[in-house]
């Protein structure tokens, strides 16, 4: 373990004060008690323990194996001990792999397309042994199939498959969590259909259905118990036809809570196995997923992800006997974000292993009576966490002494593409290994150890700063040392981006750590961008969250991620949620502009979680030329979260389209700011959440602007904000944050994930370069710190505000924008003008896939995007996959 050394943070505090920005000396040590390593690191290394880019750091127990295909994001879903305790199976994303438990090997990996011949990925979970055959859920394309195979101690190999049609609105029926039993001599299976709601009894030997039952919405796990079968419903009950509270999730709706928008309800439905009929529909916690049964059947375990909780069902009553918190210092923590997700107990049915995704570890709980048969004490109860990999996704418990956990998100995208000429590393967020973590079974004085390693991990003890009581009397300062302090910021701009590295944008900066051949769009192209870290602060180790817009836009707007898009990474099989339309997506802690409001602040939103409609003939060039011409550019914002629609502006037209200008958003916002302006007092809103996306570009698709004109496009919107709001009244107490959604479209030579982030104010006018490690959840904690309001969940309880970002004493000189170099109407060439190369990324940037923001293949994209902008200059490819890789 990495461990705080002194002099970094005298150094960290010598910077403090040079800049301004120590308050007292009070405050000083009360923000170095809330300092770690982790502010002084880079996401480079490669050598456990490693740092997630969420304020976290991986330091599993036992043993990690690794696997996948280096070219592609590879996640370990979920995993199935075998009756016979040999092997262990492992459900990976695009394969299976078989450990041999003696060995603690990894014996035998295929992919799915090598064993049934079909380009196909594992779905969320879902893999099961029947004696030597294995049972694996899969689906890709809109075909969904159960796997069987079967497994000779060396070889897996296709014994049948079962394939599931979807049913409408479905696109696919997908399923997931199965229960395979030996029923009146035959072999029967159970399989949930996540996508058509149902679930399915078929004889494996024959292939015949033999019922099918409806389900909640979105049914999860299975598991056949005490002579009935329990199907988890990941978004509770079907919403009857006078429920109001309703939102649509893919193929469906769903029940949310009116205040957030998230699902407010999970349930189990109970059938009877026989005829499929429904007999109970028991309510449990918050998006349940896993469902396991004690060994005499007598109880029922439920992960409820977003309660943070195990619902323990008595199988004779089918009622919920105990909810069992599996919370990380559970009496000295109130915030959500534990998220059980996998389920594990041992043979004599007194413990309970549940793997927390976002605590990175096992919870061990000790049962008590009300949840086993075997136990004595009246309660269950926490007896420790043992640290595992990043997000695991299940646990397996071999012979009571081994546990096998699959971790999602392993150690995070660490696969570096090496330069044969200069070798020079460089990294993308979508190459990273699978893991799994084999861990001894620990004794007690072990469980406490590795207890205090998950608390040091996840970096526990900075939730005292959250809690901190306000002091009277406190002279405002940028970034108040405790929530509730005054600041001397009243508005904070929050401008969220798309999909850029660092190096790609900022890497021609001689001032910060850059790279300048693998700079994509540099001063040329990004004038303003550079212009704003030269006038104010280059923050050269900022990094995203996510991976991916899907990912990126719930750290950007929640600070966090659910297990429902965790469990959805890179297959993304119900939805892409880059704009929030799935209420599954959602934490039931909310958005930053729920926290905003619930704390009595104003605020308005341009452009996120909206989708804008208009004329679909409309093209960019019409579009472009009518702002031009001064003409009104008619839309409709479409948002599908209820408490979105009073503070979203009806003029600000939202993305996942490339034909909108960046330029025609921004005059929008300065417009209302104008008219804010001429206002009575101040009435400008406290906090605006405002997307500005056309970095991302459309590729090199003829009738869109070459991807360096969207980029100068973006630029300069940037910049026309900034002047804006640096020439009103409203700039003395103003902040804007920019960052960019997620790292994706590009490459970086330090970290998969550092991205720009930015930081502008009369505050930050420090022509200073700063190398502290932040990332979007630091950028929402220090919004949080700023208006005054509590963090959401524990990701940003346990953020480190960016204090030294800021200096004490403001510069209200205003920012001059700088007019772009490019112009924005340089179009990219029609097909008959293009050879070689040049035709052939065109032609694939005009693919279906690519006529919405981030719908297409990443990696494909990234070629386009480079041979677009770089020419004849070699791509880093030794780990970059084919542009025509069905699986990536």
């Amino acid at each position: 373990m990495k461990f705080f050394v002194p002099s970094l943070l005298i150094l960290f505090f010598a910077g403090l004060v040079l800049n301004g920005t120590a308050q007292t000396k009070k405050d000083r040590k009360q923000q170095a008690k809330h300092l770690s390593a982790f502010e002084q690191e880079t996401l480079t290394d490669d050598h456990l323990p490693v740092l997630m880019p969420y304020n976290r750091w991986i330091d599993p127990a036992g043993e990690q194996l690794y696997f996948g295909d280096s070219n592609l994001e590879n996640h370990a879903l979920d995993c199935a001990a075998s009756p016979d305790g040999k092997w262990v199976a492992v459900e990976g994303r695009y394969s299976v792999v078989i450990i041999s438990t003696g060995k603690n090997k990894i014996v035998e990996r295929i992919t799915l397309k090598d064993l049934i011949g079909e380009s196909v990925m594992n779905t969320f979970s879902g893999i099961s042994w029947h004696n030597d055959e294995l049972f694996v859920s899969a689906s890709g394309r809109g075909k969904s199939y159960l796997i069987k195979a079967h497994w000779n101690g060396h070889k897996l190999k296709l014994v049948d498959k079962y394939s599931f049609d979807a049913v409408a609105p479905a696109s696919s029926a997908l399923p997931n969590e199965l229960a395979v039993e030996k029923e009146k001599g035959s072999t029967v299976f159970y399989v949930a259909l996540n996508g058509n709601n149902q679930l399915v009894k078929q004889n494996a030997e024959t292939g015949a259905v033999l019922w099918t039952a409806a389900t909640g919405v979105a049914p999860y796990g299975v598991v056949k118990a005490a002579g009935k079968i329990y199907v988890t419903n990941w978004g509770g009950a079907i919403p009857d036809e006078n429920d109001k509270n309703v939102a649509g999730v893919p193929w469906g709706s769903a029940k949310v809570d009116p205040q957030t928008g998230a699902t407010r309800e999970g349930t189990v439905s109970v059938f009877n196995p026989e005829t499929g009929t429904l007999i109970s529909e028991i309510i449990v916690g918050l998006h349940p997923n896993d469902i396991i049964t004690s060994p005499d059947e007598r109880f029922v375990y439920v992960a409820n992800a977003n309660s943070d909780a195990v619902s323990v069902i008595d199988t004779k009553t089918d009622k919920v006997v105990e909810t069992i918190p599996v919370k990380l210092g559970e009496e000295k923590n109130p915030y959500f974000g534990d998220s059980p997700n996998g389920l594990g107990i041992t043979s004599d049915g007194k413990t309970l292993y549940v793997a927390n995704g976002m605590d990175n570890a096992l919870a061990v709980i000790e049962l008590g009576k009300n949840a086993s048969s075997a136990s004595k004490p009246a309660e269950s109860k926490i007896a420790g966490f043992i640290p595992t990999g990043a997000y695991p996704g299940g646990v397996c418990v071999l012979n009571d002494s081994y546990l096998y956990v699959p971790n999602i998100e392993a150690e995070g995208a660490r696969i570096s593409s090496v330069s044969e000429e200069s070798g020079l590393k460089s990294y993308n967020s979508h190459r990273m290994m699978a893991s799994v973590s084999v861990i001894p079974v620990p004794e007690k004085s072990q469980l406490a150890q590795y207890t205090e390693k998950v608390k040091t991990n996840n970096q526990f003890f900075r939730v005292a700063l959250s809690k901190k009581l306000p002091r009277k009397n406190i002279a405002p300062v940028p970034v108040p040392a405790r929530i509730g302090e005054p600041s001397v910021f009243k508005h904070v701009v929050y401008i969220i981006k798309e999909n850029r590295t660092y190096d790609q944008i900022l890497g021609d900066m001689q001032e910060g750590d850059g790279e300048p051949s693998l700079c994509n769009f540099g001063e040329e192209v990004t004038p303003n961008t550079h212009k704003i870290c030269r006038d104010f602060l280059l923050l050269d180790n900022f990094h995203a969250a996510g991976k991916c817009s899907a990912e990126g836009h719930q750290w950007t707007d929640m600070a966090i991620v659910t297990d429902y898009v965790e469990k959805n990474v890179r297959a993304w099989f119900r939805s892409y949620p880059h704009v929030q339309t799935d209420a599954l997506v959602y934490a039931p802690t909310g958005f930053i502009w729920d926290n905003a409001r619930n704390h009595g602040k104003s605020v308005r939103i341009y452009g996120e979680a909206c989708v804008p409609q208009f004329d679909k003939d409309a093209s960019w060039t019409s579009i472009y030329n009518g702002f031009k011409n001064g003409e009104k550019f008619e839309f409709t914002n479409h948002t599908t979260i209820a408490p979105v629609e009073g503070i979203l502006s009806e003029n600000y037209p939202g993305y996942d389209s490339h034909k909108i200008p960046d330029v025609l958003r921004a005059k929008v916002f300065i417009d209302e700011l104008n008219e804010y302006e001429k206002m009575e007092g101040d009435q400008w809103p406290e906090l605006m959440v405002v997307a500005l996306p056309n970095d991302h570009t459309g590729g090199t698709r003829p009738g869109l602007p070459t991807p360096r004109a969207m980029v100068a496009d973006n630029d300069l919107a940037l910049g026309q904000i900034i002047e804006a709001i640096s020439n009103s009244r409203f700039w003395e107490n103003t902040v804007v944050f920019v960052t960019e959604d997620d790292s994706q479209s590009g490459w970086d030579h330090v970290s998969a994930y550092r991205t720009v982030g930015l930081v502008v104010s009369p505050y930050t006018r420090l022509g200073a370069t700063n190398h502290t490690n932040y990332n979007q959840v630091s950028m929402v904690r220090t919004i949080e710190q700023i208006l005054g309001i509590p963090p959401m969940n524990i990701q940003d309880a346990t953020a480190m505000p960016m204090f030294d970002c800021f200096a004490t004493t403001p510069d209200n000189r205003s920012f001059a924008s700088v007019p772009n170099k490019i112009q924005l109407d340089e179009m990219n060439p029609d097909l008959s003008k293009l050879s070689g190369t040049a035709l052939h990324f065109a032609k694939k940037s005009m693919h279906p896939q690519f006529d919405r923001v981030d719908a297409g293949n990443d990696a494909l994209f990234n070629r386009i995007i480079w041979s677009a902008t770089m020419g004849d200059k070699p791509y880093p490819a030794k780990y970059s996959g084919k542009d025509d890789d069905d699986d990536d």
